[in-house]
Formats: C-alpha cells, structure tokens, sequence
C-alpha cells in the first residue's frame, strides 16, 4: 500500500505495508518523536479533520500542490488516544524506541477530531536504517468491529466531582465506607450518598460494577495503581 507522506518528510516506507486492507486498517508512520509524518486514507478518515483532508490522500503530494496537507500530519500520536491508556502506551513506545522490544501489539482507545472515541487494536514496530536506534515507527490499528463496544466509552467530560474522584479511586482500590469516610473526612452516610450518586451516573447496579464500568467508560486510567482517575473527568 502507499503512504501519503508529509511534504517536509524525506522518502516513503510504503512499501512496508503493501496488499494490507485499506476498508479497516489506519497506518501511519512516526518519527522518533512519535510524530506523525506519512499516513494512509483509512487513518486521514479517523483522524484529520474533513476541511484539511485532500481529494486523495494515498498518493504523495507533490511539493508544488495547493492542497491543503491533513491536519494531523505534525502532530504527536499521544494526542489521538485516549487518556485512560495514554501513559501505558507511551510506556511501550518509550522501550520500542530505547530498542528494548522490535514491537508490540496492544489494545486501544482512540480519539476522533469531534472528540468520540472508537476501541480497536495497535500494533507498532521499529523501522531501522544502517544505524542501531529505531529511525521510524509503523503503526497499524484496527478499529473495533463491535460498534457495542465503542459505546461504552465516553468522549472526554467533565462527570465528576473532586469528592466523586477520589471515592471512586478509593472504592477500585478496595476501600469499604468506613477507611473512605476517615480518609476523606466524610460521614459514613457522606460517603454512600456520593456512592449512590457515582451507581446512577455511571448506570451501574453496585460497586464492583461501578469500578469496571469506570474502566470501560475511560475514567480510570488503565495501567497504574493506586487507580486513579483521569484529569479530564474531573469538573
């Protein structure tokens, strides 16, 4: 398959990933800097804004072409996934790139321009030259074929509370009411008024519900402990 490159990009590694299917596979290829600098229409379709996309986004633009180049071309690849597996992921680029590991294959969220996200699945490996450090990263993800599946995670918004937070966090740690209420300085009835409050906005029957719902909607971040939830959902 050929990539469309970047106008400031040098060369092509399309050949990498030719006879692939286009109809459900986004590929790009990255810096060392996880920049993204060549791409295939799948991905410009998930990911550049429809204002910035070209005619046809397969075939290389020409250095004197006035179409517009997508957006996304420039911008670092943590910024299209989604914050509850952002810091994990970066984690397996950082060993792919120390030359740690050749490649890895993982689980994904991503984020669309209009902030929706989809799930699917990321597999990235190194692209080396003459030299021993990676000089590119192809990155191939396939988006969920469950569309039930997206649905269970939100777009970034604002949902909880500071208080809500943290007894969230406490609760996907283990805590029962009683360590809640001393470690947040609540009442016990305090306490179970925000879990109720947490069971009907996450539309979850009981805690351990509760918690997984919270992973499948994005709100704790996956990867770290103790949990902890994502910034983004805290008003």
């Amino acid at each position: 398959m050929q990539l469309s490159e970047d106008p400031s990009s040098a060369g092509s590694v399309g050949a990498a990933v030719r006879g692939e299917e286009r109809s459900s596979i986004c590929i790009s290829v990255l810096d060392p800097a996880l920049t993204i600098r060549q791409a295939n229409q799948d991905f410009f379709r998930q990911f550049a804004s429809p204002a910035t996309s070209p005619a046809d986004v397969i075939a290389p633009l020409p250095s004197d072409s006035s179409t517009t180049a997508p957006d996304v071309f420039g911008r670092n690849f943590r910024d299209l996934v989604h914050p509850s597996v952002r810091q994990p992921l970066m984690r397996q680029f950082e060993r792919l790139l120390e030359g740690r590991r050749d490649r890895f294959a993982t689980p994904v969220v991503a984020l669309r321009p209009t902030g929706d996200v989809f799930n699917g699945s990321l597999t990235a490996a190194a692209v080396r030259g003459y030299g021993p450090d990676p000089s590119a990263v192809l990155v191939v993800m396939r988006s969920g074929q469950d569309s039930a599946d997206d649905a269970m995670v939100t777009p970034k918004r604002k949902l909880l509370s500071e208080i809500d937070a943290r007894i969230l966090e406490g609760i996907a740690a283990g805590l029962s009411t009683i360590p809640l209420a001393s470690r947040l300085y609540l009442s016990q009835h305090g306490v179970e008024y925000h879990v109720t409050g947490l069971l009907r906005k996450l539309k979850a029957p009981n805690r351990a519900a509760l918690v997984s719902r919270a992973y499948a909607m994005g709100v704790l971040t996956v990867g770290t402990w103790p949990p902890r939830v994502v910034d983004d959902f805290i008003k």
